[in-house]
């Protein structure tokens, strides 16, 4: 793949998570230091060439979460920072799935996914570890979110 191709795969990439944040409501946590960018949504949001450039499985029945951390500095702009990211995600019945997030990095920005399996109209419980500094306790998030099959 040339670069010309590559570049404009994950500009979509980025359109894609970008759009997909800004359809949802906005999810985020910011303690001062850090900014945690969380959000969640169906895989079929993303073209299947940005998914096959990302090894990212497309299903209506699977979902994505994408997470991204940005550090406060001085002068007041915010740059990302990689972290250490776990999550797992459970149904109503408390049956859980751990998630993989891999990590994408575009050189001026800088993001996690994970993916999870869902049934239609499911609501499930998605609960995240993130943690930018590998000295200091992770930041825990929780939110449900109800899945749909498209």
């Amino acid at each position: 793949m040339n670069l010309i191709t590559t570049h404009l795969t994950r500009l979509l990439l980025s359109s894609t998570l970008l759009l997909s944040t800004t359809a949802l409501a906005e999810q985020m946590i910011s303690d001062g230091r850090y900014e945690i960018h969380y959000n969640a949504f169906n895989s079929s949001f993303i073209t299947p060439e940005v998914a096959q450039l990302n090894n990212i499985t497309r299903s209506k029945y699977r979902a994505l979460v994408n997470v991204s951390v940005l550090k406060f500095e001085e002068d007041g702009s915010k740059t990302p920072v990689t972290a250490i990211v776990n999550g797992q995600v459970a149904n109503l019945l408390g049956q859980a799935q751990q998630m993989e997030f891999q990590k994408i990095d575009e050189g001026n920005a800088l993001y996690y996914i994970g993916s999870f399996r869902f049934t239609e109209e499911e609501r499930l419980k998605i609960s995240l570890e993130v943690q930018p500094d590998p000295n200091e306790s992770p930041y825990n998030i929780e939110f449900e979110q109800t899945f749909y099959t498209d």
